[in-house]
C-alpha cells in the first residue's frame, strides 16, 4: 500500500487559515511527548500562559489554550457563559457573526442581532442605539456582547476599542472572537475591557490547527461560577479544566495534545523573540505590498482601506473571470493555496491570507507573479 503522506509537497498557504508554519513549529513538535501529568510538561503549560498573558496584555488568570480549533474556543466562551433565556446581543456582518448567533442560540438564549452589510464594519452608533433601546423599553442590560474583531469572510476589521466602551456603559460582558486578528494585531484585553476571547492557533499564530487560546476576566469567571446551572458541555466547563490549568496540585481532566502544546510553545516564543511592534508592522507592511501590487493588475479590494485587515484581504473578482479556476490553476501549477468567497461573497471575491509566517514579501512576488500569468 502507497503511503500518501511520502507524496505531499510544500503549499504556499495563503488562505484564510491555515497559515504557513516555521520549520521551528514542525520541530518542537516532534519532541518527545511526555505525559500530560508529567512535571516537565506543567512547567511547559504554565510558560505558555505566561506567554499568552504577555501577548494579550492581560492579567487574567484564566488564559489558557483549549484543546481544539478555533470553533471550540468559540463554544468554550458561549456555552460557560449562557444559560437558558439569557438576553445576548450578536453583532454581526460576515460567516462567523452568524455562527455565533447559531450557537447561543443552541444553548437557549433570547438572542437579539444588529447586522451591518457584508464588507463593511458594526458602526457604533448603531450599536449605542440598539443597547439604548434596550433600556428605554425597561429590560436589563444584555449578559454579554458578542462581536467578531476580524471578520474573516470579508476582511473587515471592526471598532472593538468603541464599541466595548459602550457594551460596558450598560453592564454587560464584551465577547471578542479574535482567531484571525490574534498574532497579527495589537490586542490589548485589560485595556479595551474585553470580558471574553478566543482564537485559533492556525493563523496569525502560525501553528497547526488544534488550539484555542481563551482568556476570561475576573468578572466572567465570576459569572461561571456563579451559574445556576451546569454548564452543558463537559469537556469544555472551565470550572473543571481551570483545574488542570492552574495551582500547585493539578487535577486530570482531559488528555492534552502534549505536541500540539509543544508546537503553541514555539510559535509564541517565536513572536516574542521577533517582538511584537515588528510582527504586527510585517503584516502591515506585506498587506500595503499586496494591495499595491493587486492594483497594479487591476484588481480591487471590497473592503474601504480604513476597515481593512492586513492579514485577510478580500479582493473582488473581475467580470469575466471564473474565480475556482483561477484557485484551482494557483494550486496545481503554481502550489499556493488562497481562498474562495463564503455565503453572500461566494464566487465574487478572493480571499487572500498574510497571516502570521506567510506575511512575507517573498509570498506576495509568488502571488503576483503567477496572477499575472493565470489572469
Amino acid at each position: 500500500m502507497n503511503n500518501m503522506l511520502n507524496d505531499l509537497q510544500e503549499v504556499i498557504l495563503m488562505g484564510p487559515g491555515p497559515s504557513c508554519v516555521p520549520d521551528d513549529v514542525y520541530t518542537a513538535m516532534s519532541k518527545y511527548t511526555l505525559g500530560h501529568m508529567d512535571g516537565e510538561f506543567i512547567r511547559i503549560m504554565d510558560a505558555i500562559k505566561s506567554m499568552l498573558q504577555q501577548l494579550l496584555h492581560t492579567d487574567n488568570k484564566l488564559t489558557i489554550p483549549v484543546s481544539g480549533t478555533g470553533s471550540a474556543g468559540m463554544e468554550t466562551c458561549f456555552v460557560n457563559l449562557i444559560e437558558r433565556g439569557d438576553p445576548v446581543l450578536i453583532l454581526k456582518n460576515g460567516v462567523f457573526g452568524n455562527r455565533m448567533e447559531d450557537v447561543a442560540s443552541r444553548l437557549g438564549a433570547e438572542v437579539e442581532t444588529l447586522e451591518s452589510e457584508w464588507g463593511t464594519p458594526i458602526i457604533a452608533d448603531k450599536v449605542r442605539q440598539a443597547l439604548q433601546k434596550r433600556s428605554d423599553n425597561g429590560k436589563g442590560p444584555f449578559k454579554f456582547v458578542a462581536i467578531v474583531h476580524a471578520e474573516t469572510s470579508t476582511g473587515v476589521k471592526n471598532p472593538i476599542e468603541e464599541i466595548g466602551r459602550l457594551v460596558h456603559e450598560t453592564g454587560a460582558l464584551f465577547l471578542v472572537d479574535a482567531v484571525t486578528s490574534f498574532g497579527g494585531l495589537s490586542l490589548e484585553v485589560d485595556k479595551l475591557g474585553i470580558d471574553a476571547l478566543y482564537s485559533g492557533t492556525q493563523k496569525c499564530l502560525s501553528c497547526p490547527p488544534g488550539l484555542s487560546p481563551v482568556t476570561f476576566s475576573a468578572e466572567a469567571v465570576e459569572t461561571i461560577q456563579s451559574r445556576r446551572t451546569k454548564v452543558p458541555n463537559w469537556y469544555l466547563d472551565m470550572n473543571m479544566i481551570i483545574n488542570y490549568w492552574s495551582g500547585a496540585t493539578r487535577v486530570y481532566h482531559h488528555t492534552a495534545p502534549i505536541n500540539m502544546l509543544y508546537g503553541l510553545y514555539q510559535a509564541l516564543y517565536l513572536i516574542l523573540e521577533e517582538g511584537e511592534d515588528n510582527v504586527y508592522a510585517r503584516h502591515r507592511q506585506t498587506h500595503e505590498l499586496l494591495v499595491s501590487e493587486l492594483d497594479s493588475l487591476g484588481l480591487k479590494m471590497l473592503v474601504e482601506p480604513e476597515y481593512r485587515l492586513p492579514m485577510l484581504n478580500a479582493v473582488v473578482v473581475p467580470d469575466g473571470v471564473d474565480e475556482a479556476r483561477v484557485r484551482k490553476e494557483l494550486r496545481e501549477t503554481y502550489r499556493i493555496e488562497i481562498g474562495a468567497g463564503l455565503g453572500a461573497l461566494a464566487g465574487k471575491v478572493f480571499r487572500i491570507g498574510l497571516m502570521g509566517h506567510t506575511a512575507r514579501k517573498e509570498n506576495v512576488d509568488k502571488l503576483v507573479s503567477a496572477l499575472k500569468k493565470i489572469l
